[in-house]
């Protein structure tokens, strides 16, 4: 990693050939099972890098008006791929220019479903309508990342959803999102649920999207269960099927640099960062959960430790605490493990912390500026 000294901190750094590598195992799945996968760009939407995922992938679904945007602009209009777009309710001043930029529309609700139909139905392009449904199992434990939670937003109930059937009438496919950083060990269990509950509509459909979740390219992910669970789907009800995972694109394919500024020790020892929890990884607080350091340990583990913070007035802008084998000294740079996601489309400027400049780590071992940011993208922000 000599590259941690040629560029201006904070930034992220996005790694090419570990971004290549997923995108190969999931073009296998995609090849194998006989389905599509798309890029969920919540959780990643770094466009620069949309040509090379355009060669694996079917396209991007989005979750409003302007990752829609993004996804048409960078994937769906250059490369012919798809653009799909779900939301808990469609604005109606965003509807309209959906309609013209979108492939699959997927709706939160029956009734949003049936507000919208006859504009969807009238327009020039055929666009692919489905509902979302929640089967109501999950396995995730945090609440926060858990769709199917009691008194969820996400996604219809069954009970809801027959309420009414003509208010679903007309529909091409369902989407259920059910998973988080979890394996087809859980897809395999949850499958049963959503059968039970919606296999009455599957002769009356053309497709079923698995939504995301699905760990895909972590290392002991059981492929082939996935593979065959897939496959099953297919087989047994002729449903087109999609995945559309985004943490599994880019995980393990990149970091964020950082310096230190300041030590100082108040019943610890502290080291302060241009990198900052709370605006440049914010899920280190959200989960919470403890990044990966390159080269460093767990408290205790390694000689020296020190509970790492970011610079913001924040009092719990508190990285973790890591052990090192040498003092920390000002002016050191550490590198974040698997900063990719859920970072640079998550950050923001609290306390008007920089916004961390993009690079890509070509294959080749160049170091490539892609993005730099500065007052103005702050000050924009404001009013």
């Amino acid at each position: 990693m000599d590259w941690k000294y040629k560029v201006e901190t904070p930034c992220y750094i996005i790694d090419e050939g570990a971004l290549k590598r997923n995108l190969e195992l999931l073009k296998l799945v995609r090849e194998k099972a006989g389905c599509k996968i798309l890029l969920a760009q919540k959780a990643f939407s770094a466009f620069a890098v949309y040509p090379l995922i355009a060669k694996y992938l079917d396209g991007v679904t989005a979750s409003g008006i302007y990752e829609a945007k993004l996804g048409y602009e960078e994937m769906a209009k250059p490369f012919g791929r798809e653009n799909h777009v779900f939301s808990p309710a469609y604005p109606e001043q965003d509807f309209d220019e959906l309609l013209k930029i979108c492939d699959h529309m997927v709706f939160n609700s029956p009734r949003q479903w049936a507000k919208f139909r006859d504009r969807v139905r009238a327009n020039d392009r055929y666009i692919q309508a489905g509902i979302r449904v929640n089967p109501e199992y999950s396995e995730i434990e945090t609440d926060i990342y858990n769709p199917c939670f009691t008194g969820s937003r996400l996604g219809c109930t069954l009970e809801e959803f027959r309420k009414d059937p003509a208010l679903y009438e007309g529909i091409d496919g369902l989407h259920f999102h059910t998973m988080c950083e979890q394996g087809a060990e859980t897809l395999e269990r949850t499958l049963p649920h959503v059968e039970e509950k919606f296999g009455f509509m599957f002769d009356k459909i053309k497709w079923l999207n698995f939504g995301g979740g699905h760990h895909i390219t972590k290392p002991g992910y059981n492929v082939a269960k996935l593979i065959e669970c897939v496959k099953r789907i297919r087989e047994t009800y002729g449903l087109e099927v999609y995945l559309e995972p985004g943490e599994a694109i880019a995980l393990n394919a990149g970091w964020l640099v950082t310096t230190v500024l300041d030590t100082y020790a108040n019943g610890c020892n502290i080291a302060i960062t241009d990198a900052s929890a709370a605006c440049h990884m914010p899920d280190v607080l959200e989960m919470p959960y403890r990044p990966d350091i390159t080269g460093a340990g767990k408290p205790g583990e390694k000689p020296y430790t020190y509970r790492l913070g970011g610079n913001t007035c924040l009092a719990g802008d508190v990285i973790g605490d890591y052990s090192f084998d040498e003092p920390l000294n000002g002016g050191e740079r550490l590198v974040f493990g698997d900063m990719a996601i859920y970072s640079m489309c998550k950050n923001n400027t609290f306390n008007g912390m920089p916004l961390p400049s993009i690079y890509l780590l070509k294959e080749s071992g160049e170091v490539k500026l892609i993005k730099k940011f500065g007052y103005e993208d702050f000050k924009g922000r404001l009013s």
